[in-house]
């Protein structure tokens, strides 16, 4: 049995929040994606669904990055500085977009007026909803690919932006929105009792589901030159096999769930699939944060650091958790929109 040092259990906790974040924020982020795209006689009514469905608890969503972020400038302050300096340009902007975003649909959904300035509301809102997953895609591909590591040098172009602006960090920054879209297309088929809007969603959902096996490709063969310890890990370690499996297993039970109609087991399929390309990216690089030169160990703060951290998180994980299980069962136990129409 492998040992686990106390950097590495806080690793995974950090892991499992930004996992929890990419189910539960990223599904959030996919249905302003879906108020973008709303289209067809029911344009207004799938708005409508994506914004009751929202609405209770995208701010609740948010706890999990509130909780990543202090968790790494908490216990492993070298990789919060890092990021923050190399990947300052397209983490300010996508912190804007998540304010702007949260920010416009609070006013689009508080104003009793339908006019042009709820309209713009509405724009704004969907717009964040897009670019904001894309930057964090594009984050994730940067410290994937090795260029967020090593001696800071150069121009300040060579510096802040050749690290991030590439075509492997913009791949995984599509892929992370498809996997979005795909997630809130998903959970949206159940948001609504009438059966016409259900099947709005499903087509959608499907359609999502082979964008994301297209921007998977792609990412993948481009990490071959550009992110060689993420290709060798996906490709050559003793867990790609089962994670690959598990993946696809996700995916083809996701595809055939929606096309039977079975939605809630098509919920559980898409969540599974999603959790595990995640996993297959923090596995791919481990032991580095920040590759090729940040391990777990190298950037851990002191263990009596660790410790306190790791005790307050059980003592709020205490308050947290059922408060959150208690949100999700008041708003999220059914269809959450106000046309009760069946088909």
């Amino acid at each position: 049995m492998p040992e686990f040092s106390l950097a590495d259990i806080m690793a995974g906790i950090l892991g499992l929040s930004l996992n929890a974040y990419v189910l539960f924020g990223g599904a959030d982020f996919g249905g302003g994606v879906w108020d973008l795209l709303a289209s067809g006689q029911r344009k207004q009514r799938q708005r409508d669904v994506i914004s009751h469905a929202i609405g209770p608890i995208w701010e609740a969503n948010h706890v999990w990055l509130v909780l990543a972020i202090v968790l790494t400038f908490t216990c492993f302050p070298p990789v919060f500085a890092r990021l923050g300096i190399v990947l300052h340009i397209p983490l300010t902007l996508m912190l804007v977009g998540i304010v702007l975003r949260g920010s416009a649909f609070t006013f689009r959904t508080y104003d009793t007026e339908h006019d042009a300035s709820q309209r713009r509301w509405g724009r704004i809102f969907a717009s964040a909803s897009v670019l904001t997953p894309l930057l964090l895609g594009i984050c994730i591909g940067a410290v994937a690919s090795g260029r967020v590591g090593g001696p800071l040098r150069g121009s300040f172009v060579e510096q802040f932006v050749n690290p991030w602006l590439t075509p492997f960090a913009l791949s995984v920054g599509v892929l992370t929105l498809t996997l979005f879209a795909f997630l809130a297309a998903v959970f949206l088929t159940l948001e609504s009792h009438d059966g016409a809007l259900c099947e709005d969603f499903r087509g959608r959902a499907l359609g999502a589901g082979v964008a994301v096996f297209l921007a998977s490709g792609l990412t993948l063969l481009l990490s071959r030159d550009t992110a060689p310890l993420m290709y060798q890990g996906l490709l050559s370690s003793a867990w790609a096999l089962p994670l690959h499996l598990g993946t696809a297993g996700g995916a083809i039970g996701a595809l055939a769930a929606l096309w039977f109609r079975k939605y809630r087991l098509a919920r559980v399929a898409a969540g599974l699939q999603v959790s595990l390309i995640f996993w297959g990216w923090a596995l791919a690089q481990h032991p580095y944060l920040i590759p090729p030169d940040m391990t777990i160990s190298g950037t851990a703060a002191p263990p009596v650091t660790l410790k306190l951290v790791l005790i307050i998180l059980t003592i709020g994980a205490v308050v947290l958790l059922p408060s959150l299980l208690y949100l999700f069962r008041i708003f999220k136990s059914g269809p959450s929109d106000p046309h009760r129409q069946l088909p």
